[in-house]
């Protein structure tokens, strides 16, 4: 009796079955047995109170990414209205020059838009950090070429000084160019981002890391159903 076969269904199996499971323990079992994703950048203590076990516990404030007017393959300006209710996955990008980092990082993309293509909660963005060259009109064929369907996984670019503020001092990534011998360079932290639907830093991964890829796609999962979980208590009030 030939095994093999049975092997990939059990596997097919218990990769169908993770969402699933997640959403159960979080969601319907009420006990996150999961720890839960840390947030990212400065938080501030605010002047309101929640209880836990009859204590009152001050809220925190996290830091929330600005708005922004950025333009994406389609030239169209998109901001957070755009993504309302969505969670994120961001990387950097540039589209000119021979650079293996960008090109890791967009095969990753590419994957994650296998598994996420088909799930309402989840898109998926580049920013580019050479809006000066990365104009729509060179930005469509590029998505084109990655399979990037705008929507989906926008592609995005603006104006040099918004994108870098955008990057430097919402994100707290560092990118910057520089000129070596007279030739560009583009000097930057070549990470994923993960945003939650109320535009807070959740995770940083190193986008040339398999492992840090593979734990970006666990902690998307565990971050789907923790905003069902959240989604759930306030229809329930």
């Amino acid at each position: 009796m030939k095994l093999a076969p049975i092997k990939k269904v059990l596997i097919l199996v218990a990769i169908l079955a993770v969402p699933g499971f997640l959403y159960y323990e979080l969601v319907h079992q009420g006990k996150n047995r999961y720890k839960p994703l840390p947030f990212f950048g400065p938080k501030a203590v605010a002047s309101t109170f929640h209880t836990f076990h009859g204590k009152k516990i001050p809220d925190t404030i996290y830091h929330k990414l600005p708005d922004f007017k950025f333009v994406n393959q389609l030239a169209d300006t998109l901001g957070w209205s755009n993504y309302r209710g969505r969670i994120i996955v961001l990387n950097l990008f540039y589209t000119k020059g021979n650079n293996y980092a960008v090109e890791f990082a967009n095969k990753a993309m590419g994957a994650y838009l296998q598994s996420y293509g088909t799930n309402v909660m989840i898109r998926l963005v580049g920013l580019s950090i050479d809006p000066t060259t990365d104009r729509p009109a060179d930005l469509k064929p590029y998505a084109a070429k990655l399979g990037a369907k705008a929507g989906k996984w926008d592609l995005l670019t603006g104006d040099s000084t918004a994108v870098y503020n955008w990057i430097n001092k919402g994100l707290f990534v560092d990118a910057h160019q520089e000129f070596d011998k007279g030739a560009r360079k583009f000097i930057y932290s070549n990470l994923f981002v993960l945003l939650d639907p109320q535009h807070r830093i959740r995770g940083y991964y190193d986008a040339t890391n398999q492992e840090a890829l593979s734990k970006l796609n666990d902690e998307v999962k565990v971050l789907v159903a923790e905003e069902l979980r959240a989604r759930t208590a306030k229809d329930g009030d």
